[in-house]
């Protein structure tokens, strides 16, 4: 394969990267068409294209410093082919993607069992920054840690001391930005970096953007991002991938007038027919679901429905924390059927939290009251049980499903039938093809037998909430559902959440930071605040 050594001698040093009629390649087989591109040094270059149309790969094959054979790697065409990088070990990817994958690695070495208390924090964000410096670094010393720039731009600083698997997707994301500009690195790549964030993250995120055109000047900047908007100014250059191939390639105002010009030319995506497919899935799903349930639960359930009010959810006086630190507290709550909620609140506020208190991912849920389905957690029910009636969106699935990536895109929505991270169950041939037509509704049709983890980060979140919402659950639990979806994803599980709340038989609760990404459906909002005792508010329209 090829290496930075390839094209040494290159006279124009402002140049730092230069791909000339290469192809992005894994294990010799070419993914990305060849194409020619240079990125010259501290110029901040936006990567744009559907979730499906390349970018992740190009990310992956410019953090390949080893030039592994078995990731992604750029593979020059002969004779002319050339690839030049001086920054090939010098690059640092901050995603959604690595993110996942240090949570994953934090899980996999959690030792609570085997710690006194049953309590291992693991990693603090301090130690996780600090592994990335030199030994003799005086960021070792916690004082002069506190109070460096790197820590106070990216506004980390309040979290340092906290568990990495305690901190929200957004603050875990800051500490990896933290950690790649005290690491030295040359080129940052970004990915997403808006998605999850809240109001003041966002404007820490900016006020970072602003720092690396002024004062942060020995560094070099790719963004990629699945939606053209929020666009960081200083941006000088765009590439754009569809289907593999390198589309568009030049300055931000022509891409601006192609897209104008795309516009005008009517390129845009009517969703009718998938949204009357999915009005047909419905009717044939909730006849299907009635093969996959517990008699003696479902009586109880129907007993429930036969109230003035269907009571879904109860918390009464609700407090968690971990170490010290609150992250509910006085929480009473109570969710009624066809009552769509908006969860809404910082980062850290204990959105998350709370979700997995009513999906049985958080173990306090049990030194509290709280109630699901009429149900009092742990007086006898099981989670299947109360799973059985719930679709769920989140990035702990997301997570539980890495570890299972091999499994296909078919299986993973047939395993939405029973409740279960992989399908351990013979598949039958009513599910198969009720199946193939949610995927051809989602955009995946044909492609039953590819593997989960070959997919793009936004094209594993498709796939996980159309598993969530194939049995046509009595709740639809989403936590930032829209997460690395592109705009026309985006466009079409918005549209599709909608028809799903209007259908009468689905009650949702949904996170999101995004305004855009409120729903007309969502009357009731929960407001959760950093501040405790309550902190949160209820609101109605």
């Amino acid at each position: 394969m090829c290496n930075s050594d390839i094209l040494a001698p290159m006279t124009e040093q402002k140049i730092a990267l230069a791909i000339t009629d290469c192809s992005v390649s894994l294990r010799d087989t070419d993914v990305i068409q060849a194409f020619s591109w240079k990125l010259y040094k501290h110029e901040k270059c936006l990567l744009v294209g559907p979730s499906d149309g390349g970018k992740d790969i190009f990310i992956q094959a410019l953090g390949n410093k080893d030039a592994s054979p078995s990731q992604y790697v750029f593979s020059p065409k002969m004779p002319a082919g050339q690839y030049y990088n001086t920054f090939q070990k010098e690059t640092v990817v901050v995603s959604l993607e690595t993110a996942a994958a240090l949570i994953q690695e934090e899980r996999i070495n959690d030792q609570s069992e085997f710690t006194e208390g049953g309590i291992d924090i693991g990693r603090t964000a301090r130690k996780f920054i600090l592994e990335a410096v030199s030994q003799d670094s005086p960021l070792f010393q916690k004082e002069l840690m506190d109070t460096c720039r790197e820590v106070e731009l990216c506004g980390v600083r309040s979290v340092l001391d906290r568990g990495l698997k305690y901190l929200s997707t957004g603050e875990i994301r800051r500490v990896l930005l933290c950690r790649a500009l005290l690491s030295g690195c040359k080129l940052l790549i970004l990915s997403e970096p808006f998605a999850g964030l809240d109001v003041q993250s966002r404007n820490i995120l900016r006020n970072f953007f602003s720092a690396l055109a002024t004062d942060i000047n020995d560094m070099t900047l790719i963004i990629s991002m699945e939606r053209f908007e929020e666009i960081p100014e200083g941006i000088t250059s765009v590439l754009e991938f569809t289907h593999k191939t390198l589309s568009f390639i030049g300055n931000i105002e022509d891409y601006e007038a192609l897209l104008e010009a795309r516009k005008a030319q009517g390129h845009t995506h009517n969703h009718q027919e998938a949204l009357e497919t999915f009005e047909e899935l419905h009717t044939q799903q909730t006849l299907l679901t009635e093969n996959h349930k517990d008699t003696s639960f479902q009586e109880e359930i129907l007993a429930l429905e036969h109230q003035d009010k269907q009571e879904l959810v109860s918390m009464k006086n609700v407090h968690v924390e971990w170490g010290g630190n609150v992250v509910l507290d006085k929480l009473t709550w109570t969710l009624y059927a066809g009552e769509h909620w908006l969860i809404r609140g910082p980062n850290g506020s204990g959105k998350t939290t709370f979700l997995e208190l009513i999906t049985g991912d958080n173990m306090q849920v049990f030194a509290n009251d709280v109630r699901i389905f009429g149900h009092r957690r742990g007086t006898g029910e099981t989670i299947w049980e109360l799973k059985e009636k719930m679709g769920i969106v989140s990035y702990r699935l997301h997570l539980e499903y890495r570890m299972v990536g091999s499994t296909d895109i078919e299986a993973v929505l047939l395993s939405g039938f029973h409740d279960s991270i992989g399908l351990y169950q013979q598949r039958s041939q009513v599910e198969q093809m009720t199946v193939a037509k949610w995927l051809k509704l989602g955009g995946f049709q044909g492609r039953e037998h590819t593997a989960f983890n070959s997919l793009s980060y936004g094209e594993q979140r498709a796939i996980l909430i159309l598993r969530a919402v194939v049995k046509c659950p009595l709740l639809l639990i989403l936590d930032e559902p829209c997460h690395g979806l592109d705009e026309e994803q985006r466009t079409l599980i918005l549209q599709l959440l909608e028809k799903i709340a209007s259908t009468g038989t689905t009650t949702l609760l949904h996170v999101t930071h995004d305004p855009t990404e409120v729903l007309s459906c969502e009357k009731h909002i929960l407001e959760l605040s950093l501040e405790k005792n309550p902190g949160y508010r209820i609101l109605c329209e």
